[in-house]
This record gives C-alpha cells, sequence and structure tokens, in this order.
C-alpha cells in the first residue's frame, strides 16, 4: 500500500470518495464497504453525471458524504475525468482511491469468475494491458494506492475502511435485543437465541400471570432468585466478546433474542435488562417485544 503521507489525514473529512482502479481489483467490495459505513454510493456513474449528482446532494457538511466508483467502463468520456475531478477538488473535501493488483491476480480472478473484461480486448490479458494505460492520469490523482493481490473480501473491506474513516470498522454496529414467546415459534431474523425458559415462570406467581416483565412484582419476582443475575452477568460477558468481532467481520446488524414460553415475562425481563445494561455500556440499542401483548 503507498499513497502521500497526509492521506489518512485527507480522508478523514472527505465529502467525495472516488473508487478507481483495475477491474477484478476489488472497487465493488470497497464500494459496499462504504455505503454501510453511512456514504451514499453510485457505481458507474457517467463522468458527465458526477457535477450534477453531487449538485442535487448539496454534498457538504453535515450532509452524508458520496463514495463513486470510476473505471473503464466509461469508455471514452473516462478521459474527462481528471478535469471533473479537479474542478470538484476546489469545492469539496475529496478523496480517491486506486486499486492495483498483480496481472497473476487480476487473470485469476477473470478466470475464476468468467466475465469479460470490460476493455473489450481479445483475451483478459491484453484487455489488462490496455486498461492500465487508459487509466494512467486517473491513478496520477490518487491520494492513496492499494495492491489488494494478497487480499480476501475481509481484508480489503478492513483496509479501505481504516484509510477513510479512521476505523477498521463500518460503524458501530447496529443491535436489537428482543423477546419472543416459543409457542410462537422463533424469530426468523435471530442472530443469538438464547432460552430463558430454565428460570423460574412468573406466570404461576399469584398476581403476575397478566403482568409483564416490565411490570415491578415480575421484576422483583425474577430478581429474587440468584440465577437471573448470573445469568445476565454470563450474558454480558458473551456479547463484549463477540460484539467486536462480529463488527470487525463487517457484520451491519445483530439481533439477539430471548425466548420464554410466551414472550411475556422472563424474556421481556432479561431483554431489558440486557439492553440497559448496552445503553450504560455506550451503545445504542433498538428493543423489541415480539409477543408481549399475545397472551394478555
Amino acid at each position: 500500500m503507498s499513497g502521500a503521507p497526509t492521506g489518512h489525514e485527507r480522508a478523514a473529512g472527505a465529502q467525495l470518495v472516488v473508487v478507481t482502479g483495475l477491474s477484478g481489483s476489488g472497487k465493488g467490495t470497497v464500494l459496499r464497504a462504504l455505503e454501510d459505513a453511512g456514504f451514499d454510493t453510485v457505481d458507474n456513474l457517467p463522468v458527465d453525471l458526477i457535477r450534477p449528482f453531487l449538485n442535487a446532494k448539496h454534498v457538504a457538511p453535515p450532509d452524508r458524504p458520496a463514495a463513486l466508483v470510476v473505471d473503464i467502463r466509461e469508455g471514452e468520456a473516462l478521459g474527462r475525468f481528471p478535469d471533473v475531478y479537479r474542478e470538484i477538488q476546489l469545492e469539496l473535501p475529496t478523496f480517491l482511491v486506486y486499486l492495483e493488483a498483480s496481472d497473476e491476480v487480476i487473470l485469476r480472478r477473470f478466470s475464476e469468475t468468467r466475465r469479460p473484461h470490460p476493455a473489450g480486448a481479445a483475451t483478459v490479458a491484453e484487455s489488462l494491458k490496455a486498461e492500465r494505460v487508459l487509466l494512467r492520469p486517473i491513478r496520477a490523482l490518487a491520494d492513496m494506492e492499494v495492491d489488494t493481490s494478497t487480499f480476501n473480501v475481509h481484508d480489503l473491506r478492513r483496509t479501505v475502511l481504516k484509510i477513510v474513516m479512521g476505523s477498521d470498522t463500518a460503524t458501530d454496529l447496529r443491535l436489537t435485543v428482543g423477546s419472543f414467546g416459543f409457542k410462537y415459534g422463533p424469530p426468523l431474523d435471530g442472530d443469538l437465541v438464547l432460552d430463558v425458559r430454565f428460570l423460574p415462570n412468573p406466570n404461576y406467581e399469584r398476581g403476575c400471570r397478566h403482568l409483564t416483565g416490565r411490570d415491578a412484582r415480575v421484576r422483583a419476582f425474577l430478581e429474587g432468585y440468584p440465577q437471573t443475575g448470573e445469568f445476565l452477568d454470563r450474558t454480558m460477558s458473551l456479547l463484549d466478546f463477540v460484539v467486536p468481532h462480529y463488527a470487525t467481520e463487517g457484520k451491519s446488524y445483530l439481533s439477539i433474542y430471548f425466548g420464554c414460553t410466551g414472550g411475556r415475562h422472563r424474556s421481556v425481563y432479561i431483554a431489558d435488562a440486557v439492553a440497559g445494561r448496552i445503553v450504560r455500556g455506550g451503545r445504542e440499542v433498538r428493543v423489541q417485544h415480539r409477543d408481549i401483548d399475545k397472551d394478555h
């Protein structure tokens, strides 16, 4: 990886990030990572539409930044890009990432995907040679070059996010913590599903049946058993371990569900308690009680 020494500083406040480089070098992966990081993204936007696009967006802080892929698919109009880009640089903080890879790696990737090279020469090798020539003026504008020859998808994602965002994760993972009743079936979108039916059931406690896990009487009942607090402590230890790793691997959403029999008492209490601890730890969380009203 090479580039100007100040590349990271320039990238941090960029309102327009342009991703370019060789076909097969990973531009689509980078664009998806930036989209997950909050950028408005467009793949293969015609050069003549870049300025109208930016004008329509009113790109300026604190609006969402934009990320575009510009490459050889643009054809002859690609030659106009350097002038257009230099004009935009006078108006907006910009950052241009150029993705590179060895000929051997690019040829292997095209062989695996069996897709035609957009340069349109008789062979992929001839197309790659022509592409390198056509991209020279744009490569000269790059703030940072990234050689993706040895990268997998996750490596490339982390590297570019580190350059552009200053962090190797797109955003704080969007967390949902919820409750459900097993009698209605498990949630289809649950990433982590934990069964809390081992806890004493308030449904059989006098005066609790028609309450929910959000009522003080049910909370007091459950908190009277040591296994409730121990389960919460052990669950938070698990989440403290796995959540950062999910984020590092590029996951954008994580749904954590707790299930009891009817989804009104134990699972509701535990979900609220876990969500509260997560919020106190500095993360945002969405709470969803799927079945809390079904047995009312």
